[in-house]
């Protein structure tokens, strides 16, 4: 399963690690998932992985 936000879309970014020598490799920014329990319409309920950030927000709408 891809490591993506069902909410908001949010996945692996890549970039550099840059050493004090500004010698640079590879490395991936891991988005902050969490997995949740969500409740559907018809009472059923699923599990969801969720970016914190997403979270954040909807808890603000809440």
């Amino acid at each position: 399963m891809a490591r993506r936000c069902m909410i908001s879309g949010k996945g692996v970014q890549v970039g550099n690690n840059v050493s004090h020598a500004n010698n640079k490799t590879k490395r991936r920014f891991l988005p902050n998932l969490r997995t949740v329990r969500i409740q559907l319409e018809d009472g059923t309920t699923r599990k969801i992985k969720v970016a914190a950030s997403a979270l954040r927000t909807m808890k603000k709408g809440a």
